[in-house]
C-alpha cells in the first residue's frame, strides 16, 4: 500500500515537472498573450490555414480559445482550467485547441465574437468558440468556471461523435446569422438629405442617459469612450447646449479625480466597475489612453481647466515611462494583476502610507480620500482625488502653492515606493492602429500646450511607423515585436495611421506626410473597399478567407475602421481638393442615420462625421514662414468645425497655389474652396470662423 502510494505522488511531482518544464507550439510566438499559454499542458497552437486541415484529417472540432495579455479573465480561466491537466486530458484528446491574441487577430475576433453573441446575446474576453474543421462556428462563450468548462467539453465532443448532422445544422443556422447581419450593409441607392433633426434626435435620447451626479452613463459598469464625449463636446459648442457641455465636463472632472485614473503615476485604467469611477478593472490599455489625451486637449482647448492639462501631462510622462520603445513604437498594455492579484500594484493601506508620509498623511488622506470613500476591501485603498479642495486649504491653513508642492512631494514617495512592487505584465507588441491613435494624441498635446518635446516624440513615433511598419506598396504590417513585424494590417490600421500622418503633416507642415496618408488610402480603397455596399470591409481583398469577411461599423472604445475611414477621406478631400474622396466619404455616412438618431452613442465618430458635413466646416489655410506660430496661437481657441491646411512655402496644393507671399504668413478661411481675403491676425481670423462665407 505504500508502495503504491509513493508511486502515485511519484508520478505526479513527475507530471507536474514535466508540464511545467515542457511547452507548447505557442514557446515560438512572441504575443505575450499567447507567451502566458506557452507552458500550459494544453496542446495549444497558434492560428493557422494548417489547423483546419489538421481538424479535418483527426475528423475533430476546433476550440478558438481569444483573449489579450491584460484581461483578468483570461487569467482567471487560465489558471482554473487550462492549467489543470484532468482538463487538458479532455481537450487535448477531443479537441484541436488554438490560442488567439484578439489584437494581433482582430479579424478572428471579430468573426467569433459575431457567433458568440447571436448566441448568448453578450460577449466579451475570454471568447470561447467551437467550431467545425472548416471553421463555421458551433457554439461558444466567454468564461467558464472549471466545473461547467468540462461539461461542455464533454457534451460536445459526444455530440459530434453521435450526432454529427445535428452539430452540422447548427453550424449552417449561425453562419447563416452572421451572414445575415453582414447584409444590414447593403447598398443605399437613395442619398438621405443631411438635417438638424437626425443630431437633434440622437442627443434628446442620449441626454436620458445622462448620469447627471456622476458623469458618464447612468449604468455600471462605466467606460470612458472618448469619442462619445469628443462628439458631445463638438455638438454642445456648435449647437450651444449648455446641458451637453456641462455633462461632458462633469464627466471628465469625475474621471480625473477618480480611481479610474491613476492618481500617482498617471494613465487610466480601462473601465470602472462602479457608477462612481471609483474602483477600476485596473488593466491600461495604449488606445484609452491615446484618444483621452486627445479628448482632455480639446476640453482644455474650449474651457481652460487646469484639472485638464495635468490630466494630459500625467498620463504622457506614464505613456513615455512605460509604453516607450527604444525605437520609438509605443506597446500595448499593461495587466490588471500583479502577483496574481488584480490591482495590487495600485491600492495602498492606510497603515503604509502613515509610514511613508509621516506628518504629511493627515493632508495627504483628505486630498485622496483615505475614508469611506476611498475604501475598497481587505484594508485596501484606491486613491480618489477630493473636489472640495478650498474646504481643505480653509482646513489647513494652506495656500495653493503649498498644497501642491505637499502633494507632489508625497506622490514623488509614494511612486518611488511603488516601483518596489512587483509591476503587472506589460504587452510589448507594438500595433499599428493604436501607435496611430498615440502619434495623432502626442500631436495634439503639441498644438494645444506648445511643448516641443510632444512634436518630437510625434515625428519620431510617426518615422518608425512609416520605416518598420508601412510596405512599399502602401499595405500595413499589424503588429511589431522584437524587432520583427508580422500579421497584415487590417482596415483599422490604415485608418489610424492615416489620420496620424494627416496630424504630422499639420504639425510639421511637411508635405510627404499628406502624400503618404493619401497613398494609404488610396491603397485602402482599392483593397479593403466594396463597391456594393459602399463600405469597407475590415480585411484585405488579398487576406486570408475566413467563413464570412467582416464590416466593422459601429463604434465602440475605438471608433470604427469604417466611421475612421470615412472621416478621413473628407478630411483628405478639403486638404487635398479630391472631390471624389467627399462623395464617397458621404455615401459611406448615408448608411448610418438611423443608427446616428437611435443611438447615437454606438454611432458617435459618424455622428461627428455627420456634423462636419452638415456644417460644411471651414478649411483654414495658413501660409507663410510663420505657420508652426499661427497655428499654435489658433490652437488656443477651441476650432472643431475646422480642418487646417499649411504650408511654410510654396505648395502645389490646389488650396494653398499663389498663396504664398515672402515675409507674410496669412491666414485663410475658406469654405468648399471658397476663400475669404487673408488676414495677419489671429483674433480676426477667429472672427471670421464666426461667419460663412
Amino acid at each position: 500500500m505504500l508502495i503504491k502510494s509513493l508511486k502515485k505522488i511519484t508520478s505526479k511531482i513527475n507530471s507536474a515537472y514535466f508540464y511545467n518544464m515542457n511547452s507548447n507550439a505557442l514557446i515560438h510566438e512572441t504575443s505575450p498573450y499567447l507567451l502566458q499559454h506557452a507552458r500550459n499542458p494544453v496542446n495549444w497552437v497558434s492560428w493557422s490555414p494548417a489547423v483546419f486541415e489538421q481538424a479535418k484529417k483527426e475528423n475533430k472540432l476546433v476550440l478558438i480559445s481569444i483573449g489579450y495579455s491584460a484581461c483578468h479573465w483570461c487569467h482567471v480561466m487560465e489558471h482554473q482550467s487550462f492549467e489543470d491537466e484532468a482538463v487538458a486530458e479532455i481537450m487535448n484528446e477531443h479537441f484541436i485547441n488554438v490560442k488567439v491574441d484578439r489584437e494581433e487577430r482582430p479579424d478572428v475576433d471579430m468573426l467569433y465574437m459575431s457567433a458568440v453573441q447571436l448566441m448568448a446575446g453578450q460577449g466579451g474576453w475570454p471568447l470561447n468558440c467551437f467550431v467545425l474543421p472548416d471553421g463555421r462556428p458551433v457554439y461558444g462563450g466567454t468564461y467558464f468556471q472549471k466545473g461547467q468548462w468540462i461539461n461542455i467539453l464533454q457534451n460536445l465532443y459526444q455530440l459530434f461523435d453521435k450526432e454529427p448532422e445535428k452539430v452540422m445544422q447548427y453550424a449552417t443556422d449561425l453562419t447563416a446569422g452572421i451572414n445575415q447581419a453582414e447584409l444590414i450593409n447593403a447598398k443605399k441607392t437613395e442619398e438621405n438629405v443631411l438635417t438638424n433633426s437626425v443630431i437633434e434626435k440622437s442627443v434628446s435620447n442620449w441626454k436620458k442617459r445622462f448620469d447627471k451626479e456622476l458623469g458618464g452613463p447612468n449604468r455600471a459598469p462605466k467606460f470612458p469612450i472618448p469619442n462619445n464625449y469628443n462628439f458631445l463636446l463638438k455638438y454642445a459648442h456648435l449647437n450651444n447646449d449648455p446641458e451637453v457641455l456641462k455633462h461632458v465636463e462633469l464627466t471628465l472632472q469625475k474621471m480625473a479625480c477618480g480611481g479610474i485614473y491613476d492618481q500617482l503615476g498617471g494613465g487610466f485604467a480601462r473601465y470602472s466597475v462602479d457608477v462612481y469611477w471609483k474602483i477600476p478593472h485596473f488593466e491600461k490599455m495604449l488606445y484609452d489612453n491615446a484618444q483621452l489625451v486627445t479628448l482632455y486637449c480639446e476640453a482644455y482647448r474650449l474651457t481652460k481647466n487646469k484639472l485638464y492639462q495635468q490630466v494630459v501631462f500625467e498620463t504622457l510622462e506614464f505613456v513615455e515611462r512605460e509604453w516607450l520603445s527604444p525605437e520609438n513604437g509605443f506597446y500595448s498594455a499593461l495587466d490588471a494583476d500583479s502577483e496574481g492579484v488584480e490591482g495590487k500594484y495600485y491600492v495602498w493601506q492606510k497603515e503604509e502610507l502613515e509610514y511613508l508620509l509621516g506628518e504629511h498623511f493627515e493632508v495627504f488622506g483628505e486630498y485622496y480620500n483615505i475614508n469611506d470613500i476611498g475604501y475598497w476591501e481587505d484594508d485596501n485603498y484606491v486613491l480618489m482625488r477630493t473636489e472640495n479642495i478650498v474646504d481643505l486649504l480653509v482646513k489647513h491653513n494652506l495656500k495653493d502653492t503649498e498644497l501642491d508642492k505637499m502633494i507632489s512631494d508625497c506622490k514623488i514617495i509614494l511612486l518611488k515606493h511603488r516601483e518596489k512592487r512587483v509591476k503587472p505584465g506589460l504587452d510589448n507588441k507594438i500595433l499599428a492602429a493604436w501607435n496611430g491613435l498615440m502619434c495623432k494624441a502626442y500631436c495634439e498635446a503639441y498644438l494645444t500646450f506648445k511643448n516641443a518635446h510632444y512634436k518630437e516624440v510625434a515625428l519620431k513615433n510617426a518615422t518608425f511607423l512609416k520605416e518598420k511598419l508601412v510596405k512599399s506598396d502602401f499595405s500595413i504590417w499589424r503588429s511589431y515585436n522584437n524587432g520583427k513585424p508580422k500579421v497584415n494590417g487590417f482596415l483599422d490600421d490604415h485608418a489610424f495611421v492615416i489620420d496620424a500622418f494627416i496630424s504630422v503633416y499639420t504639425i510639421s507642415q511637411n508635405e510627404s506626410w499628406l502624400m503618404l496618408a493619401k497613398n494609404l488610402t488610396d491603397h485602402a480603397l482599392e483593397n479593403f473597399y466594396n463597391a456594393d455596399t459602399q463600405l469597407f470591409y475590415y480585411t484585405a481583398k488579398n487576406s486570408e478567407k475566413l467563413v464570412v469577411r467582416t464590416t466593422e461599423t459601429s463604434d465602440n472604445v475605438i471608433p470604427a475602421s469604417n466611421s475612421q475611414m470615412a472621416c478621413n477621406l473628407f478630411k483628405l478631400s478639403k486638404i487635398t481638393g479630391n472631390d471624389e474622396y467627399k462623395g464617397i466619404s458621404s455615401l459611406m455616412l448615408n448608411h448610418f442615420s438611423d443608427e446616428i438618431m437611435n443611438y447615437g452613442a454606438g454611432y458617435s465618430n459618424w455622428a461627428s462625421l455627420y456634423l462636419d458635413l452638415l456644417n460644411d466646416c471651414f478649411e483654414v489655410c495658413i501660409v507663410g514662414k510663420d505657420v508652426d506660430t499661427i497655428l499654435q496661437k489658433l490652437h488656443n481657441y477651441y476650432l472643431p468645425n475646422t480642418i487646417f491646411v499649411v504650408t511654410a512655402s510654396d505648395s502645389e496644393l490646389d488650396i494653398l497655389k499663389q498663396r504664398f507671399i515672402e515675409g507674410k504668413t496669412l491666414i485663410y478661411i475658406c469654405k468648399d474652396k471658397t476663400c475669404k481675403s487673408p488676414t495677419e491676425d489671429v483674433k480676426e481670423a477667429v472672427a471670421l470662423l464666426e461667419t460663412t462665407v
